[in-house]
Parts: structure tokens; C-alpha cells; sequence
């Protein structure tokens, strides 16, 4: 990059004006402070772009000089997609473009700027009469563009998909600074190469999704949900059948928790009491969203034949929301628990949903081989095969010594994984985080594939330099 950072700031507020940029080091910090602490390096200026014109005004400067842009939604990402690499990039926020462009809950469908918070999104769908299906514990702060950017997942992909399968159209800047308008409520258009789908989930490294056409749904008459003890994994997986065998679609969320997680969330004062029915090594977290018109009842029915039979010994069914609000406290807060309790490696992967017990039981030996002591705490979306799969420092451990066994425990799981024909990454993406190891576990066709996409739309490598593929502006 040639131009000195004075150069920048002067190019940036002529596009955006002065109250657009972000220039001073602590002013900054809103916008460099990720969830996970692991990334701290800086960005040259902050950019606050208040119109899609701006937003391509931007681009064409940025791939005239070269300069890298990182796309930024609510800061939330866990893999360092949204932040800086190499101190020398632009972060670009779209948090100003939130305008709620159009709202049709009778055709099915609303359309929203990528700066619209997610917990925004559902209070406008719900005002609607409609539903919008994706809930994710940072919902409160992450927005629409970063959302799909990253194509993420949530509770709910069990029955209505991830980020991707819920979006009808995109519009997106490229490059060069070119609107690609892609916006459009059709369920079919066999038109061609899928635009959007390439657009959803590839991190800010193709464009920046400015808007976005979303699913919307009917809201359900209730939700049912229940706390199920389970032995094991393979039991779980044996009452997941049972389960969509009797409720079908109803079935909107199947979690595993396992026990060590709610006694540290017991232990830290976190959960004002234990929410289950008794004592288990494992948990299933379990709810069905009942239409209007549906018959009450109808996961209890499930229950009851689960416990007849001897599959399941012991549950409890949410009363009320007060009851469904704590069940549902031990399973968001599982993640945030383990950061108390002390130092924790995490993994976001997925396997065939009959493999999880697999996963789970061999994954867990064999860190346990490399570091004695370590305390597993796997939990997630078994109903979708993505387990976080965190493990937890020896107790009494020197929390820098167990996290400098990372590359161990890491190198421990991803074996399995791949064994298993799984992913190495699930729903948080590839960002910095996973560059090198994408590399080593991706097919090499796929790999090219990659790259040719990325350098048609992005020949100068300005759009998120370094992340996914490890290009950057030459």
C-alpha cells in the first residue's frame, strides 16, 4: 500500500465525510476488540459508509490504490473474518445502512440493509405477524450482512436452515465498486450460476452484502420444550429418530449438553437452579414449535413413549416460560461458563448426524491422551451434526501452559473428524483463524475452484486481504 495514512483518512472523509471515518487508536477499539480476544492487531481507519453510493465509492478508491477493506457487521464473528491481519486494511461498517426496505409477511418475505441487527430483524418480522427462524446467542449485536456473510446457523437449522437456505435474493458492492442487484423474492429462478448462494458464507471476500431478501415464516401457536436425560450420545441420536418419527417438522430443536457444563453454570452462580429432572452424564435439549391448530401435547405424547420403552429415564417438560427460559440458560450459556471457569479450546465442527456419538467418544480420548486431565465440554446442535466441542483446562492448571497445547488438541480432534467425513468447521467459518488448516483438509480441486472465483471478482485481493484463502492486495 503506497498511500500514507494521512492520504487515507483525506480520501475517506471526502467520500463519507468527516463523522465517517474513525481514525483515532481508541476510538477504534469498538471495532478491533473481537468476542474471542485472540486478534489484536490494528486497522489503519474505521469507514462508516451512510448510502450503498458511498459503500461503491469506497470500493472504486480502495481497488484504484490498493487498499484492503475488511466488511464488518456487529463484530461478532469467532474467527477473526471482521478484524484486521496485517494492520494495513480499512475496516468498512455497514452499521449505518439499516433501513427496513420492504415487509410482505403474506407472500412470505422482507427485505433488510446489512446494518439491521438480528434481534431487530425478529421485532420487525413479529410486528409482521411473521417469523424470522434464526436465533444466535449474540442476536443482540450482530447484524444482517455479517449474519449472512458468514452464513450462520443458530438452534433453529434443524428445521428451517441456516443463513443461506433462508435467503431469497442478495444485493452486494464488489470490487470495483459495481452494484450486483440481486434482489428478489422468487423461490425458483433457474437462471443460471447461483449468485446469492456464492455471496452467503464467503466471508466478506467477494462483496459486501448491502441488502438481503429473507424468508419469513408463521409464527407458532407455542413452543414445547423439555429437558431429557440421556445416558449417552447414542441413546440421543436414537431419541432424535423417535422424535421426528412423531413430530416431523415440529421438531425445531434437538441440543446436547452434557452434565460437566451445568455444574459449572451451578458452580458460577449462572443458573439460580439445576433445571433437569435428576442427575444424567447427558442432556437433550429438546422443543417443538406447535402450529396454529396443533395438537397440545404432542412432545410429551413422544416423551412418554421414549420413557415406556426404556430409551429415556427421566425428563422434565417445561410448565411454563420461566421453566423454557432456564433450559433453555444452560445450553446458551454453556460457552460463556467455560471462560470462567478458566482457560478453554474450542472447536466448531460437524459430522454425519450418525457419526456424533462417534465424534464424541473418540475425540474426547484422544485429547485426553495428549493433555491428561483436560475436562471435556462438548455441547451443540446435534440435530444438524455441528457439535462445539470445547474442552476445558485441568483443574488447578496454568491456563497459558494448557492454552500452548492448543495445536495438540486441535491436531487430536481434526483427525477425527476427517475420519468421520466431517468439517472442520461448522457455522463460525474460516476468517484468519482456519486459513492454514482450510489448506490442509479442502480438496485441491475445490481449493482451485476458490481461488479462480476469487480472483475474477477480486483480481486486486482487496475485499478481507489475508482471510479464507490467504490472498491480499499485491
Amino acid at each position: 500500500m503506497s498511500l500514507s495514512n494521512s492520504d487515507i483518512f483525506a480520501a475517506l472523509r471526502a467520500i463519507v465525510g468527516e463523522a465517517g471515518v474513525v481514525a483515532d487508536a481508541t476510538d477504534m477499539g469498538q471495532y478491533l476488540n473481537e468476542p474471542r480476544k485472540r486478534f489484536k492487531v490494528p486497522a489503519v481507519a474505521v469507514a462508516l459508509p451512510g448510502s450503498v453510493p458511498e459503500l461503491q465509492a469506497i470500493c472504486r478508491w480502495a481497488n484504484e490504490h490498493r487498499v484492503g477493506l475488511i466488511p464488518q457487521g456487529g463484530n461478532t464473528g469467532l474467527v477473526g473474518a471482521q478484524v484486521p491481519l496485517t494492520g494495513r486494511e480499512v475496516i468498512v461498517s455497514l452499521r449505518r445502512l439499516d433501513t427496513v426496505r420492504e415487509v410482505n409477511a403474506a407472500a412470505g418475505h422482507m427485505t433488510l440493509e446489512a446494518g439491521v441487527i438480528l434481534e431487530e430483524a425478529h421485532k420487525v418480522a413479529e410486528a409482521a405477524g411473521a417469523l424470522f427462524p434464526l436465533w444466535l446467542a449474540s442476536q443482540g449485536s450482530a447484524r444482517i450482512g455479517g449474519v449472512l456473510s458468514s452464513n450462520a446457523g443458530g438452534v433453529q437449522v434443524l428445521a428451517y436452515g441456516n443463513a443461506r437456505e433462508l435467503t431469497l435474493g442478495v444485493e452486494a458492492v464488489l470490487a470495483d465498486g459495481r452494484l450486483y442487484n440481486g434482489l428478489n423474492s422468487l423461490r425458483k429462478d433457474n437462471t443460471g450460476y447461483d449468485l446469492r448462494d456464492l455471496l452467503v458464507g464467503s466471508e466478506g471476500t467477494l462483496g459486501f452484502i448491502t441488502a438481503a431478501t429473507l424468508k419469513l415464516f408463521p409464527i407458532p401457536e407455542a413452543q414445547e420444550t423439555a429437558l431429557v436425560n440421556v445416558p449417552s450420545p447414542a441413546v440421543a441420536l436414537e431419541l432424535f429418530g423417535l422424535l421426528r418419527g412423531r413430530v416431523g417438522t415440529q421438531l425445531t430443536a434437538f441440543e446436547l449438553i452434557n452434565r460437566f457444563g451445568i455444574d459449572l453454570q451451578l458452580k458460577r452462580a449462572m443458573l439460580a437452579r439445576d433445571p433437569s429432572a435428576s442427575l444424567s452424564p447427558w442432556y437433550v435439549l429438546a422443543e417443538v414449535s406447535r402450529p396454529k391448530g396443533g395438537t397440545p401435547g404432542t412432545l410429551q405424547a413422544a416423551l412418554e413413549e421414549a420413557l415406556g420403552s426404556g430409551l429415556v429415564p427421566d425428563a422434565v417438560v417445561a410448565e411454563s416460560e420461566a421453566e423454557r427460559v432456564a433450559m433453555w440458560a444452560a445450553r446458551e450459556q454453556m460457552s460463556d461458563v467455560q471462560s470462567k471457569e478458566g482457560a478453554s479450546i474450542k472447536h466448531d465442527v460437524s459430522v454425519p448426524i450418525g457419526a456424533v456419538p462417534a465424534l464424541l467418544a473418540e475425540g474426547t480420548a484422544a485429547v485426553e491422551r495428549a493433555i491428561p486431565g483436560v475436562r471435556a465440554c462438548p455441547f451443540g446442535h446435534m440435530g444438524d451434526g455441528n457439535i462445539h466441542f470445547n474442552f476445558t483446562q485441568p483443574e488447578g492448571a496454568d491456563p497459558k501452559a494448557f492454552m500452548a497445547r492448543e495445536k495438540d488438541a486441535n491436531a487430536a480432534i481434526y483427525e477425527v473428524v476427517q475420519r468421520l467425513h466431517g468439517s472442520v468447521s461448522a457455522e463460525h467459518g474460516i476468517g484468519q483463524l482456519k486459513t492454514e488448516l482450510l489448506k490442509q483438509v479442502k480438496d485441491p480441486v475445490a481449493l482451485e475452484m476458490m481461488r479462480a472465483i476469487k480472483l475474477a471478482l477480486d483480481p486486486n485481493g482487496i475485499l478481507n486481504p489475508g482471510k479464507m484463502l490467504g490472498q491480499g492486495p499485491e
